[in-house]
């Protein structure tokens, strides 16, 4: 009802309005309904990521669905990005919004009880040498974990497995699911957006910057997944559809393959920005 799928590929950009709506909607419905529970309140930072997924399913759904429809439209094996841009650009939008809103509740409430969860796995990816004295520091409750320094070349490793990880459980439940990978994205906006709390310094004059910071190699990171997302949510869509028995199946089986091998490259492209490029620049 707020914004169509169709009309939000035409119109990408309006779609980060929707996601700081959503996005702010959970948090003041976490913090509501939940902050006086005592056993509900420990998993803030999993129920405002839950309630963000909720509000984004049908959207989620949707738009995968007319990606579908469109793509047993389209002919050729190098169109597949071309055919499916307007999707990936809505849900880049979507997802900044998610980011901008997490980042800004998370300085403008001065509480990390709603991000506790992601202050760990900020942590455990950034500073896993001295990661208890890293989640004492930012508010989270103090995990047996340690690990040496890393290197360069070591780090690279690890940003890339973790990002492959990721990618896999993306393309798994938008597999299973269809759009039950915003489930994956929405959590790892909340991620980054604890991650630009902590290098804010949680100063409201510094999101600027720290969006900066991280989106430098955040973009085409996000954008791998969602690629992600859709391969794996267009075919789980037309599974449902009883399209596997048809040959245009195959056709989609096939563009589906080249949009995940096209997020693979992004996704090593986008560590080596955030290894080597982006620490130089801050």
């Amino acid at each position: 009802m707020i914004l169509s799928p169709r009309k939000a590929k035409k119109r990408p950009w309006e779609m980060i309005f929707v996601g700081i709506f959503f996005a702010s909607l959970s948090i003041f419905l976490v913090n509501w309904v939940f902050s006086q529970d005592a056993v509900l309140s420990k998993y803030s930072g999993i129920l405002v990521v839950t309630f963000t997924v909720m509000f984004s399913l049908p959207f989620m759904y949707f738009l995968i669905r007319d990606e579908e429809e469109n793509d047993t439209k389209s002919e050729g094996a190098f169109r597949m990005l071309k055919a499916h841009w307007g999707a990936v650009s809505a849900l880049m939008w979507l997802f900044m919004g998610f980011i901008i809103a997490f980042s800004f509740w998370y300085i403008v409430l001065g509480s990390t009880q709603n991000f506790t969860a992601q202050i760990e796995t900020y942590c455990s990816i950034n500073r896993p040498g001295n990661f208890n004295e890293c989640v004492d520091q930012y508010g989270a409750k103090k995990i047996t974990k340690t690990t040496g320094f890393l290197t360069s070349s070591e780090k690279l490793f690890m940003i890339f497995a973790n990002n492959i990880y990721v990618l896999i459980f993306t393309l798994v439940f938008s597999l299973i699911f269809g759009a039950g990978a915003i489930f994956v994205l929405a959590w790892n906006a909340s991620v980054i957006a604890a991650a630009i709390g902590i290098f804010t310094k949680s100063e409201l004059s510094g999101l600027p910057l720290g969006l900066m910071r991280y989106m430098i190699h955040g973009i085409p990171e996000i954008m791998a997944y969602f690629i992600a997302a859709l391969a794996g949510g267009i075919v789980s869509i037309s599974v449902i559809k009883k399209d596997i028995t048809k040959d245009k199946f195959w056709t989609i089986l096939q563009d589906s393959l080249n949009l995940i091998i096209a997020a693979v490259i992004i996704l090593f492209v986008a560590a080596i920005i955030e290894v080597f490029i982006t620490p130089v620049l801050f």
